[in-house]
């Protein structure tokens, strides 16, 4: 009951700490400080430097779908299924999540550890003595600086794995772009589009609250600095896999 309760607690300290969040942002997005070159940082190193184990992954993700999947739906007369899957796998599906995990994986730990950082330092405490809000300085642009490279990874990540995905299919047939990029625009819908932003935003949201707050909540110990780390990386994974597997659940009751 207590680890019940104590989830609880976390979960609408988290939703608490989200909706302050939002509300810092409209005051972020008035003002020109230094939060700016955090923001602009956090993008560079979440999404630019992000970009190549992105290339490599959706490629792979790409290929695997075209070599396992042409021989079959050829063996059965199915060629142009391959389009509606390589979209929901790689634009729907994998895509985001995929996106997600790379994330975490980088940046999670790395927003923990640095913000736990801050805490022990009493670098927080010194922005309250002198008047800065902590939320609009720390956590907004790393809110901000997340989502946005969630949302642009992801959609990366889907350019470049339908598009990778064409030159593994010249090894079993020689199709010209035209037609292949036709028959995948044709399958594309507005609503698998829909459903890819709504989650990478989502994902963004979740990774940056679950890092900051796993930061916040270390005490005075060094020692819990790599722990904050940890559990954001954990708690994060979680979090989105829940998430994934609703958002998912409400797409294919509404549209399917």
């Amino acid at each position: 009951m207590k680890n019940v309760s104590a989830g609880v607690q976390r979960l609408f300290y988290r939703l608490g700490f989200f909706a302050r969040t939002l509300r810092a942002v409209t005051h972020f997005a008035k003002r020109r400080n230094v939060s700016l070159k955090i923001l602009v940082m956090q993008i560079f190193f979440t999404f630019v430097q992000a970009m190549s184990i992105s290339s490599l992954l959706a490629l792979g993700i790409g290929a695997a779908v075209n070599v396992i999947g042409i021989p079959y739906l050829e063996m059965i007369g199915q060629q142009q299924l391959i389009y509606p899957l390589l979209i929901t796998i790689i634009t729907r599906e994998l895509g985001p999540l995929l996106t997600a995990f790379i994330i975490i994986a980088r940046s999670a730990t790395a927003i923990a550890t640095e913000v736990a950082g801050m805490v022990i330092n009493h670098e927080v405490e010194a922005y309250i003595s002198v008047g800065v809000d902590p939320i609009e300085h720390l956590a907004v642009p790393r809110f901000l600086g997340v989502t946005i490279s969630v949302f642009l990874l992801n959609l990366y990540f889907s350019l470049f794995g339908l598009g990778g995905s064409f030159i593994v299919a010249q090894i079993f047939t020689a199709l010209p772009a035209d037609y292949y990029f036709h028959n995948l625009l044709q399958h594309l819908r507005i609503e698998d589009i829909i459903i890819s932003i709504v989650k990478s935003i989502a994902f963004g949201m979740i990774i940056s609250v679950v890092a900051i707050t796993e930061g916040l909540a270390v005490e005075r110990a060094r020692t819990e600095v790599p722990i904050a780390g940890l559990r954001a990386v954990s708690n994060a994974f979680g979090s989105c896999i829940l998430v994934a597997i609703l958002l998912s659940a409400m797409y294919y009751i509404a549209v399917v």
